[in-house]
């Protein structure tokens, strides 16, 4: 029987431990490695497809760990390499594609763009781009109309059981399930000694708060958090270090500041 991990960390990626602009994630290699070497599990929790997923975990090499993909919609197995077979993301487009043309013509979702489109907007390679654009259960997009219409947009989908959270990039659509609520299954499967979480976006506020320890990671390249409860006691703290140099930073420090390795 496999001992339960000392920590367990769930991590958003895109501005977190991806950089924002050029997704990589050399700055917190120091910290991987740390975590390898005291047993640790990380857990990817993005609002990326099944495909990205995939290609980042096992690039990081994590495959044996599990992740949360599309923004908590879904559950990518460990090892797994295919995508979830589901009529989700079906589903959901056609809900949205059956809206007033007022409320529906201001959201371009990633159904509504060419890959290179998706490229475009991202900054992610063609083939990248190709694998965002797979999805299974929720649908990520830009909202170009008024904050009032919006409103609107967004309380006619929740009619129809359809839930729209905003990330560090785009306003997703999906039918509820977060990362917070995958989290607290996989928490429980893991039976960790602590749990962490790292994130940047409002869509990341709830695993922050559901974790023992909570990290907004900075991003100069949107608002940042407002303050959440538990920044007070250091429960949560914030990186002054933007995506993967403060997430190296702050994985490092809460190591030592549980003596985790040393056994």
């Amino acid at each position: 029987m496999n001992m339960p991990p000392p920590l367990l960390v769930f991590t958003d990626l895109d501005g977190t431990l991806l950089s924002h602009t050029s997704y990589r994630w050399d700055a917190a290699t120091q910290a991987l490695d740390t975590l390898r070497d005291i047993g640790a599990a990380l857990v990817i929790a993005s609002s990326k497809s099944a495909p990205e997923i995939i290609e980042i975990r096992a690039q990081l090499g994590w495959t044996n760990c599990p992740a949360i993909i599309e923004n908590g919609a879904g559950i990518l197995p460990p090892e797994s390499t295919d995508t979830p077979n589901t009529d989700t993301y079906v589903r959901l487009r056609r809900v949205l594609d059956s809206l007033p043309a007022d409320l529906r013509d201001p959201f371009c979702g990633f159904g509504d763009m060419t890959v290179a489109q998706i490229a475009h907007i991202t900054g992610l390679s063609h083939s990248g781009a190709s694998n965002a654009a797979e999805r299974a259960f929720s649908e990520p997009g830009i909202w170009s109309g008024s904050a009032q219409l919006r409103t609107t947009f967004i309380d006619a989908l929740h009619n129809h059981g359809i839930h729209a959270r905003e990330g560090g990039r785009f306003l997703t659509l999906s039918y509820g399930r977060t990362k917070a609520d995958q989290m607290a299954a996989l928490t429980d499967g893991f039976g960790a000694r602590h749990t962490l979480a790292l994130g940047d976006a409002p869509n990341d506020i709830e695993m922050l708060q559901a974790a023992d320890f909570g990290v907004i990671v900075a991003n100069p390249h949107r608002n940042p958090l407002p303050p959440m409860p538990g920044e007070g006691t250091g429960r949560i703290t914030r990186t002054t270090l933007a995506g993967p140099a403060g997430w190296n930073t702050a994985v490092l420090d809460l190591i030592a500041r549980l003596n985790l390795n040393k056994g």
